[in-house]
């Protein structure tokens, strides 16, 4: 390798948390990069005539200043914290500069002390981080923009989960994302502070509630625990009666043999990008995000009952990547991502509409799954279909339950349902890709 910048893990204890061989190849650079915080550390072992570049928000010309240095004939050293390829800076330059361009220098990383500190076992921990942009705090069916969303997500996945956060998404906005997702309950959190440093301090395991009202010396790591084991429920086809449904109305429910052709048929994968119109209870487009655990389903439903229901549903089957809109279709659509799969529950009037931007924002391979009651709806769709291209077929489902008669059973039979399943058109995908 053939003069490579170096990339070496520095902890807050600055020049004795660095082995002697390491330590020298900071004193011999010519340029040494690094966040202002850790140039501080350092600033007594870096040479007098060494050029120090702070990092500190500009993270998009690191590569340029390596590359620039390293044509020059120059030894570069980039100081990261702990683990660089732990949630840290080495990755970014990896896939920049090249390996044959990096030696990497790792040392402990920070949540490794943080474990130690509360003797915690972590091969089994899952490691988030949230040390992103500030995205205010945790809303309610926030999407995957906000800078909490993949961590909560993790949470939901893991008994024990390991947190680098940042100044504003501090362990307090943390614990508070908890509270309003109605889980407070179900974990405890610890806080290490400051390792390494004279003000270091680590918290007991704590309640979430006084987490939240807490104050928190940066730089930290979170440390949740579950303290309720997971509530194991199948992954899809619930019975109609998890899900909470209008009173005294009929409940807007797409039933459960009906929901589970539906799902099929929509070629979920986990990392779907769903669409639910017309999502009524929020039957099918909950058990689509269950499905889809690192996906995202937007929902919308024009009645202002049924969106607080599907609400409702979304905290009782604990999902996240969930988001419904209250509102009219095709109107708000705009703002969401192309999806993998859309169904399509209820219309709103807009049916011949609503097919034709499906099919045009749905990605290559992507499917098109429609539920109708009525010959009418059911003529239209396949009209609109007739006049896209696309390729189409239906499915009529009619299911019969079993119902106690005396001492005997009968079988009642739930009205037919058709299932209209359709792919775009190649053309439409071409234009779609252009």
């Amino acid at each position: 390798m053939n003069n490579p910048c170096r990339i070496i893990g520095a902890l807050d204890n600055g020049a004795a948390g660095l082995t002697p061989s390491t330590l020298a190849l900071v004193q011999a650079a010519d340029v040494v990069i690094g966040a202002s915080r850790t140039l501080a550390l350092f600033a007594a072992n870096i040479s007098a005539d060494a050029e120090r570049c702070d990092l500190t928000g500009k993270l998009s010309q690191l590569p340029d200043w390596i590359t620039l240095a390293r044509e020059a004939g120059k030894q570069v050293v980039v100081l990261a914290t702990g683990d660089p390829l732990c949630h840290g800076i080495a990755s970014f330059l990896l896939n920049k500069l090249g390996r044959d361009s990096i030696e990497i220098l790792p040392n402990l990383s920070m949540l490794q002390l943080a474990c130690a500190r509360l003797g915690v076992a972590w091969q089994d921990a899952r490691i988030g981080s949230v040390h992103s942009c500030d995205a205010g705090e945790w809303q309610i069916g926030a999407t995957p923009k906000h800078g909490l969303y993949a961590l909560l997500n993790l949470l939901r996945q893991s008994g024990l989960t390991a947190v680098f956060t940042s100044p504003e998404n501090d362990p307090a906005r943390i614990a508070r994302m908890l509270q309003i997702e109605s889980l407070a309950d179900d974990y405890e959190m610890a806080v290490a502070e400051c390792l390494l440093q004279p003000q270091e301090q680590i918290s007991d395991w704590l309640k979430v509630d006084a987490a939240a009202a807490g104050r928190f010396a940066d730089p930290n790591i979170v440390l949740l625990r579950r303290r309720q084991p997971v509530i194991r429920e199948a992954l899809f086809g619930l019975p109609d009666e998890r899900f909470k449904q209008r009173k005294p109305d009929k409940g807007l429910i797409t039933k459960r043999e009906v929901r589970a052709v539906s799902l099929a048929r929509m070629a979920l994968l986990p990392d779907s990008i769903v669409w639910d119109i017309g999502a009524g209870s929020g039957a099918v487009g909950l058990e689509a995000a269950r499905l889809c655990p690192h996906g995202h389903v937007y929902a919308i439903e024009k009645n202002a009952d049924d969106a607080a229901i599907a609400l409702s549903n979304r905290a009782s089957l604990r999902v996240s990547n969930y988001t419904v809109l209250h509102g009219r279709a095709p109107a708000g659509l705009e703002n969401w991502p192309d999806p993998d799969a859309v169904f399509i529950g209820g219309s709103g009037g807009e049916l011949r509409a609503l097919i034709t931007l499906c099919l045009q924002r749905l990605r290559p391979d992507g499917h098109l799954v429609m539920n109708f009651a009525t010959l009418e709806n059911l003529s239209t769709a396949v009209e609109a279909l007739k006049t896209t291209g696309a390729q189409w077929d239906v499915l009529q489902l009619q299911a019969a339950r079993s119902k106690p008669i005396l001492d005997m059973h009968r079988m009642q039979a739930e009205n037919p349902i058709w299932v209209v399943c359709a792919q775009p058109a190649k053309s439409i995908l071409n234009d779609h890709d252009d």
